[in-house]
């Protein structure tokens, strides 16, 4: 019998000591339950994407200084890491690649053959694919050994899968690990276990799946390690959004005793706080701040907020103007009670007084439009900026997917801050969210989702001014932007031609506001400026 543990970590990108000091706590518990081999994630001790720092030698060689100390470390046990491997020759510097750890050397070499190519990862960019699949020995057994995307199906018809070089002799191995830096996406962990159960199925061997936990900026690695049975079912599988160890008998893999995990507006919530835990504690900037406006998104964001940081790290900021509803305040400081963090009251009258008095002359004999409107949301921008400033807190942004993507956001007004918490949730899922905050207590008031959206940017003012229907935008813009479908495709599904052209002309028209967006919390297959790559002046009419 062998015994196997599996470790999915929280690495900080370059923090080398950090890193390793954590790897060898793991490997201690992993001793301590008697374990023969421990196996980490995809770029175990740099973590994953190092990005650019991946072309600086001072980088890598901090890197191979760390893995230097965790070979001589290691006594009683063996252990799986992934690392950037440098290499000789033509093409790129580096393979991506997964080491055996044994004895006090490098035992086995395994290289990433598929390399990612998209606009979140590029890995293309740094790493040169491997050719072979490796395969070793371990006690009585054999063990597979594949990096990230090589397990999954291939992209072109004319490529040969690495799991096909996995063969020793006429025989697979017996069992397959695979080490993995894999983001969360709504729907990856339905996908991820329905793709292994068949791929498990298909070659007649269980999987190791290993993956990192925790944010990177706008990335969210959401763990869920797992051991699927050569049959297709769940053995085990680790807790999402938090470090975890699962430990198997190679004797009793077959056997299949965890049902596949729901798909749930939780794990988007789970998702969002871990990305602002993290982005705010590997930042250092531990405390925010964000202006309530007595509306939805800002509600849903301020109790994400409160449950990352702790609501004492949290200052709620209403910034009324002449249009601002009684309601939308009473409601903002209800919120505030409810979840527990700071209040304060700004008003923006006087600045709004100061900026007609500035333009008056210019403006002479225009009517009001947008401009006065965008000046409100820019006071209020640029108050909320300067908290951050003298406090030092990470300024929240609130703006939703929905907006971001029609342009129904103000450039340096809604959309300044640090970190745009919702960029990537669409308006309808933002609803979901504030019910799902609410299922034990009511922590955002109920009048808050009730009440229809509004900017309260002019007297009467509504969303569904100036907007199709939320359920109905949310549709067409899934359908083109996360489905790639094209206009007549979305209009053969119910949806009206012109409303479909319109849509997917204001979604091109604002690229240039979405491109200079603050970093967003992904929680789709798209995201939001990184994940879309159009030029922003263009002629193609679709």
């Amino acid at each position: 019998m062998t015994k196997i543990a599996i470790v999915q970590t929280n690495p900080l990108i370059g923090a080398f000591e950090r890193n390793l000091r954590q790897v060898l706590l793991w490997i201690d518990k992993a001793k301590q339950a008697c374990c023969d081999l421990v196996v980490f994630p995809e770029l175990t001790l740099s973590g994953y994407p190092p990005h650019d720092f991946l072309e600086r030698a001072s980088f890598l060689e901090a890197h191979d200084r760390a893995l230097v100390e965790l070979i001589t470390s290691l006594e009683g046990i063996t252990c799986v890491v992934g690392v950037p491997e440098r290499r000789e020759g033509p093409g790129k510097p580096l393979y991506n690649s997964a080491l055996v750890l044994h004895s006090g050397k490098i035992a086995v070499h395994a290289r990433k053959q598929l390399i990612p190519s998209h606009c979140m990862f590029d890995e293309t960019r740094y790493f040169e694919p491997g050719t072979a699949s490796a395969v070793f020995p371990f006690k009585e057994m054999y063990c597979g050994l594949t990096l990230g995307e090589d397990i999954f199906p291939l992209e072109h018809s004319n490529q040969v899968h690495p799991l096909a070089g996995l063969a020793v002799g006429p025989v697979m191995p017996d069992i397959l690990i695979n080490i993995a830096a894999a983001p969360y996406y709504f729907g990856k962990l339905k996908e991820h276990q329905s793709l292994f159960s068949q791929m498990c199925r298909q070659y007649n061997m269980p999987l190791f799946y290993v993956n990192q936990v925790g944010a990177q900026d706008g990335l969210v690695f959401d763990g869920h390690s797992m051991v699927v049975t050569a049959k297709g079912g769940i053995h085990q599988i680790a807790a999402g959004y938090t470090e975890d160890m699962l430990i198997v008998d190679s004797d009793n893999i077959d056997r299949a005793g965890v049902p596949f995990a729901d798909e749930t507006v939780a794990q988007v919530y789970e998702a969002l706080v871990l990305g602002v835990r993290d982005y705010s504690r590997k930042t250092g900037l531990t405390r925010a701040v964000l202006g309530l406006s007595g509306g939805i998104d800002s509600a849903v964001v301020a109790v994400i907020g409160c449950d990352a940081l702790g609501a004492e790290n949290v200052l709620g900021v209403a910034l009324p103007s002449p249009y601002t509803a009684g309601q939308s305040v009473d409601d903002a400081r209800k919120l505030a009670e409810n979840t527990g963090c700071d209040f304060e009251i700004i008003s923006i009258s006087a600045a709004m007084e100061v900026y007609q008095a500035s333009l008056a002359t210019c403006f002479a004999g225009y009517p009001e439009d947008t401009t006065e409107q965008n000046i409100q949301s820019r006071i209020r921008g640029n108050l909320l900026m300067a908290l951050s400033n003298k406090f030092n807190r990470l300024l929240l942004t609130a703006s939703n997917k929905s907006e971001l993507a029609m342009g129904y956001c103000t450039l340096y007004g809604d959309m300044s801050g640090g970190l745009a918490v919702i960029a990537d949730v669409p308006k309808t899922m933002v609803y979901d969210l504030a019910r799902y905050i609410n299922k034990r207590s009511e922590r955002i008031p109920e009048q808050i989702i009730l009440r229809p959206p509004t900017a309260e940017l002019k007297p009467g003012q509504y969303d569904q001014d100036d907007l199709p229907p939320y359920d109905m935008l949310d549709a067409v813009l899934h359908a083109y932007l996360e489905e790639g479908r094209g206009v007549k495709e979305i209009a053969s599904l119910g949806f009206d031609t012109p409303l479909v052209r319109d849509i997917i002309r204001k979604v091109k028209l604002n690229a240039y506001k979405r491109q200079q967006a603050p970093p967003s919390i992904n929680i789709t297959t798209t995201g939001t400026a990184p994940g879309r790559r159009y030029p922003l002046a263009h002629g193609f009419v679709e």
